[in-house]
């Protein structure tokens, strides 16, 4: 990010500054006091058990330049009346100065890679801005606007979601002319209530759209009539299915990291490597091959781009572990995560035996219960040697394991299970951010 002064900050928020000089600058921002990099500006965000005021001097002393804050602290710091606020009206401000065109993706799954096969697949025209990471929440992803070029000719904006209107919020920042939504599953349920209410969230994004602009759906999708209907734009789709804008005609296994595609794409051929395997993120390439085309970019040069991609770590990561292969996926989990990573499981070339370790899946509310149960059966369909469940939300099942089943409170207790592996195995460890499986793995060589 360019050096932004205290002064523009204080007039674009309403701050006030408090022992503060106006020409102070920031070179980036930070909420989490031990992430602090040398000219952050530190943001004291309240949250539900840790208030961020607390820690504004010790943020300062690790180099953050000033704070800002909902009520006076003892450092150096521009005082406003609400800090998320604060940050979205930063946002709008330097998206005011943005001449690009804009993407915004939604999505119950893939959001974060579909953003980045995205940004890859852009790029053939020119220099592209992107949600760094999966900071795609209120406070992170009006920030990604500061770090914006004059030449960038896209920018690529990613929205999460824990509830009604956060995702409306996110699009009026950034103000797509193209909204993509992957797939309506079964995350955040517990926030809305039910897929139907997932739909209503994710469809906040495609509402905000402009007349001229273009709303992107997986046309297999069974709530896309529900998201059609939220659109003012009109639509294209992207799929298996005979009339989909981006029809994907073939998806091979390319060995456990990646899968190889043949499509087309309003008529015109393309074949190429996705970097990360399974059907469902062959569809995470089709919608990105098909926003780029809409953006004049050649679908054979879309799928060379992406082809190129580095996803980020923990989303069917492939790991080697004590001679065994293990697909770690423990970024997240859902149950359409879930099944998609099992079958990618269940396809992946095994000179031993197959294996899965499944975490538990967070805020499904009410269907908690029935996805686990679920998710229980769908282990026993897949032929595998064996598998560990881990998690309360699987603890009602001890009793009906069987041979081939067993229960891990934690990721201390799933790294017991992983020590049964043998040189020639293939794995998949999969499950809820909170669970943190990928502990299971520390202190083991690989």
């Amino acid at each position: 990010m360019r050096p932004i002064a205290a002064r523009l900050l204080g007039d674009i928020t309403g701050a006030v500054p408090h022992d503060l000089a106006p020409d102070t600058e920031a070179t980036g921002f930070a909420w989490n006091s031990r992430q602090v990099r040398p000219g952050d500006v530190f943001l004291c965000i309240r949250g539900e058990r840790v208030d961020g005021h607390d820690f504004a001097a010790q943020a300062v002393g690790a180099g953050a330049a000033f704070a800002l804050a909902e009520r006076p602290v003892s450092v150096p710091h521009l005082l406003v009346p609400n800090v998320v606020g604060a940050v979205a009206r930063i946002g709008l401000a330097f998206r005011d100065r943005f001449q690009g065109r804009v993407v915004g993706v939604t999505g119950s799954n893939g959001k974060t890679s579909t953003k980045e096969f995205l940004a890859a697949a852009l790029s053939v025209r020119g220099p592209v801005l992107k949600t760094v990471g999966n900071r795609n929440t209120e406070i992170a992803s009006p920030l990604v606007w500061t770090e914006a070029e004059s030449d960038m000719t896209h920018a690529v904006i990613e929205m999460a979601m824990r509830g009604f209107g956060q995702i409306r919020q996110l699009a009026m920042i950034a103000r797509p002319h193209v909204g993509v939504v992957t797939n309506i599953g079964w995350s955040h349920l517990e926030m809305v209530g039910s897929r139907e209410g997932i739909a209503k969230a994710k469809s906040e994004l495609l509402e905000v759209l402009p007349e001229d602009g273009i709303a992107v759906l997986w046309r297999e999708d069974p709530f896309q009539p529900q998201l059609r209907a939220a659109s003012p734009a009109p639509v294209r789709t992207f799929g298996f299915s005979e009339g989909s804008d981006c029809r994907l005609l073939q998806v091979e296994p390319d060995g456990l990291e990646a899968c190889r595609v043949q499509g087309a794409c309003f008529g015109r051929r393309f074949s190429g490597r996705v970097p990360a395997a399974g059907r469902h993120m062959a569809l995470n390439a089709a919608a990105s091959v098909l926003v780029a085309a809409l953006e004049g970019v050649d679908p054979q040069d879309a799928i060379d781009a992406i082809a190129a991609v580095r996803l980020p770590p923990m989303r069917m990561e492939v790991r080697q572990w004590r001679g065994a292969t293990l697909l770690l996926d423990a970024y997240n989990s859902s149950p359409t995560s879930l099944s998609a990573a099992l079958e990618v499981l269940q396809s992946a070339p095994c000179g031993g035996r197959r294996w899965a370790v499944v975490g538990e899946m967070r805020e499904l509310g009410e269907y908690s219960a029935t996805a686990h149960r679920e998710a229980l059966q769908d282990l026993r369909r897949r032929n595998l040697h064996g598998w560990c469940l881990v998690g309360e939300a699987f603890a009602g099942f001890r009793g009906e394991l069987g041979q081939e089943g067993a229960f891990a409170a934690d990721a201390s207790e799933a790294r017991e299970f992983l020590r049964r592996l043998q040189p020639g195995d293939v794995c998949l460890v999969k499950g809820s951010r909170a669970l943190e499986l990928e502990r299971a793995l520390e202190g083991e060589p690989e």
